[in-house]
């Protein structure tokens, strides 16, 4: 049947409070068809504009002023006058947001394409957030820590092992427990060694995933019931009721608590490796390129701090154990020792005229032969010599210092990731700047060199800003369905390579991967 003749224009305030269910009446075609109601894929125009709709033609609710007396019966009908309330943002978007609100935005000129892409970048932005929390811990729970730890000696922890879980090139590692709300909570003492001078930088830093946090710091004579290796007489003296003095022979030290707990540091984990690297080289050196971004990460931290890392080799970086992601995924990781670890930057120095002191005289010889050296070159040096150490050639300070153009070691290419770090070392020692990288520049390789864009995407297609640009967003799609996937199964902890994935993928542009695709892929 034919709909009732239009209401006249004159209406009680009651009646225009209600909020309309129906098609409007100035639906073009026939209005008994739900066809009619919905609206033009196309976006809306401004006044004055080309549009497929006229202005005449258009819904009637998009026009109508919301009514206080609608407001009284709980309707959100204000959120249909784009004058009065201003279009949410894609971040702002969830599941349960109103029709009204995603109406105004698919009315947007970005349109629904626009509106999905925003809502991946910001859903990536609050994954990131949220599996940084699991690896690190809440902030809030950090601070309510360091708050009742303050004034705390040794009397207050329990000294779980006499031995350190970890010795570095510049400190002890000591596992201590602590009771916190009805828990035993483990932490790290570290006990830095006598030529240690970095730890008042170290506790001005902020708060960053590879660098190591203090929460506490004291100090006092050091417990009989720990250990210094290699300090003379550390095993055989032993307080006695007899011997008090024998107290006072233990030097008094400065102490941090940390609540990363370290269970080895770089080094130790490259020489235990060879026979990994040798069995398993693809998964090895994907491991050692997860490794040496977070090491970029760290030191681009740094760098906005003003801050320089004191000694960057492989003693003095930590390795701390994540928590367990997917089980199955644990099981197979284990079973190839590939579990990845945090990797730890912990000695600093306080840049002074953003410049770093040469660590040798050859390093100042190299420097001093540069036109116009780069800010602090011996971070590109010292990563361009992590790259060969960690997968174990051989290099010395003198060869990556008198590098000029073929006198590099070989890296022999045993897997997909050889050829990369190959380049990516070459670009770091380079001493001419115009062909050298800067840290920022090698994190990108890096993380290109993880996941993608691969060569092979260039194969079929002609390289552009385009065809990148379209490769994002759907490998963000992808990663975001990943996600989903994985929720929906028992036992599922997001790992840190997963965190390091969505560090990239939720800031990573068109622009960005063309210009390292150029620099890596040519």
């Amino acid at each position: 049947d034919p709909l009732p003749p239009p209401l006249p224009k004159k209406q009680l305030q009651r009646a225009e409070s209600l909020p309309e269910q129906w098609p409007s009446r100035h639906c073009r075609g026939d209005p008994t068809s739900w066809a009619a109601s919905i609206p033009s894929p196309h976006p809306r125009h401004e006044e004055g504009a080309p549009s497929s709709i006229p202005p005449g033609d258009r819904p009637s609710w998009g026009l109508k002023k919301p009514l206080t007396k609608s407001q009284s019966l709980g309707e959100p009908v204000a959120w249909s006058s784009p004058q009065k309330a201003p279009s949410p943002s894609a971040a702002e978007l969830t599941f349960a947001t109103a029709d009204g609100e995603l109406g105004q935005l698919l009315e947007s000129p970005s349109g629904v394409c626009g509106v999905v892409l925003g809502c991946q970048v910001a859903t990536l932005a609050r994954l990131s957030a949220r599996i940084q929390e699991e690896l690190m811990g809440a902030e809030e729970r950090q601070q309510l820590l360091e708050a009742e730890l303050a004034g705390k000696r040794w009397a207050a922890l329990s000294i779980l092992e006499r031995e350190p879980c970890c010795q570095s090139g510049d400190a002890w590692y000591f596992r201590v427990g602590f009771a916190f709300e009805q828990s035993q909570l483990v932490f790290a003492a570290k006990v830095p060694k006598p030529c240690c001078t970095s730890l008042g930088v170290q506790s001005s830093l902020g708060v960053h995933c590879s660098i190591q946090r203090l929460i506490g710091r004291f100090t006092d004579r050091l417990p009989w019931e720990l250990v210094l290796p290699g300090s003379p007489g550390e095993q055989s003296q032993s307080p006695s009721a007899e011997e008090p003095a024998h107290l006072a022979t233990r030097p008094v030290l400065q102490v941090f608590i940390s609540p990363e707990v370290p269970y080895q540091t770089l080094a130790g984990f490259v020489k235990g490796s060879h026979s990994l690297h040798r069995t398993s080289p693809g998964h090895y050196e994907r491991l050692a390129c997860l490794l040496l971004l977070q090491v970029c990460m760290g030191l681009e931290h740094l760098r906005v701090q003003n801050v320089g890392q004191g000694d960057l080799c492989p003693e003095n970086l930590l390795l701390v154990r994540c928590p367990c992601p997917l089980q199955i995924q644990q099981g197979k990781e284990a079973s190839l020792g590939l579990s990845l670890p945090r990797l730890l930057i912990s000695s600093f120095f306080k840049v002074k005229d953003k410049r770093r002191p040469c660590s040798t005289s050859q390093e100042q010889d190299w420097t001093k032969g540069l036109a116009v050296p780069p800010p602090p070159v011996a971070d590109e040096l010292n990563v361009g010599m992590l790259i060969y150490q960690i997968l174990h050639v051989d290099i010395s300070l003198e060869k990556a210092l008198g590098f000029q153009s073929n006198r590099l070691p070989e890296i022999p290419s045993l897997s997909i990731y050889s050829t990369g770090l190959k380049r990516l070392a070459m670009l770091l020692l380079h001493r001419d700047p115009c062909k050298s990288i800067s840290i920022e520049q090698a994190r990108s390789i890096l993380q290109v060199l993880l996941w993608g864009p691969r060569q092979e995407l260039f194969a079929r297609s002609k390289k552009t800003l385009t065809l990148l640009r379209s490769w994002v967003e759907v490998k963000r799609a992808l990663l975001l369905l990943n996600f989903a996937e994985n929720s929906a199964r028992a036992g599922v902890s997001p790992s840190l390579e997963e965190w390091l994935c969505c560090q990239y993928f939720k800031e990573v542009t068109e622009h960005t991967l063309y210009q390292v695709t150029q620099v890596l892929y040519t």
